[in-house]
């Protein structure tokens, strides 16, 4: 028995360990291949291009259907066109962030997950730099497309690529507005973990809110705190930093991240607290 014990023993000191190990580099691309393994990502994904490129060609096509007699009334500047679309896809994008990790909960990976990182906040940190980064390279795509597409539209009055304020600085806005947009719906998918609630939490914050507000204009200045609340809300601060970049620019900016980041910081907080 002594003998056998022993050998046992002894097979268990020899046996080779495992050649990799866990470490942050490799929960990202775990975490990159759950994404892309995914069918609704390619969908949403495939929606994001469609929807960017065709509502530009569109809004092109009637910027440049303007009545010779009202040029000078309506400014032409082509990369309206191409940030147009960020009121729609943002959407998208809220959608894909949710679904990016409601997805587990519903199938019980997410447990798998936690059992290959202990390390809660790497898993929550690596899933929020794929989603975050994969939006921001679409949009990337989205918008070169985009471009090549309304270019021939506007014949002599092209992109004034030598004016930052007008080219550069709201591209730049749109492709970090659609990395926020995807981490509100993550941090909302952490905290609600059930699909249909955190996509309406997330279409809620993006959408529904800005017009319930918006109503609210029609009542006078009786319920003008509310209206002023409007200009803090996600969806305007992109919308500022895309058409105007040097008005308000610095509340814009904290107002589009402060709300994924206090979405993605109150999913670690439960992510924390609550069993998986």
């Amino acid at each position: 028995m002594t003998t056998t014990i022993d050998t046992r023993a002894a097979a268990r000191s020899s046996a080779p360990s495992a050649p990799y190990r866990v470490n942050f580099i490799r929960v990202v691309r775990s975490e990159a291949i759950k994404l892309f393994s995914l069918r609704s990502t390619w969908w949403s994904l495939g929606v994001t291009v469609l929807l960017a490129v065709g509502i530009s060609f569109l809004v092109a096509v009637l910027t440049n259907s303007v009545p010779e007699e009202f040029r000078g009334q309506v400014p032409v500047n082509p990369m309206s066109a191409v940030t147009a679309p960020l009121q729609f896809t943002m959407l998208v994008a809220g959608i894909l962030g949710a679904m990016a990790i409601t997805g587990e909960y519903s199938t019980g990976m997410i447990r798998s997950s936690l059992t290959a990182e202990p390390r809660r906040g790497a898993v929550l940190l690596a899933k929020a730099l794929v989603v975050a980064v994969t939006l921001m390279a679409v949009t990337v795509v989205t918008s070169l497309l985009s471009i090549l597409v309304v270019t021939p539209l506007y014949s002599g009055d092209g992109f004034a690529w030598d004016d930052a304020e007008l080219t550069w600085i709201p591209l730049a806005f749109t492709i970090i507005a659609m990395a926020t947009f995807a981490l509100l719906g993550l941090g909302w998918g952490f905290l609600i973990r059930n699909g249909a609630g955190a996509i309406a939490a997330t279409v809620g914050i993006l959408f529904v809110l800005p017009i319930v507000m918006s109503l609210f204009a029609i009542g006078g200045e009786s319920w003008q705190w509310l209206i002023d609340l409007y200009d803090y809300l996600p969806s305007s601060a992109a919308a500022g930093l895309t058409t105007d970049p040097s008005a308000d620019t610095l509340r814009n900016v904290i107002v589009l991240l402060a709300w994924p980041a206090a979405a993605v910081l109150g999913g670690w907080t439960v992510l924390r607290a609550r069993d998986a």
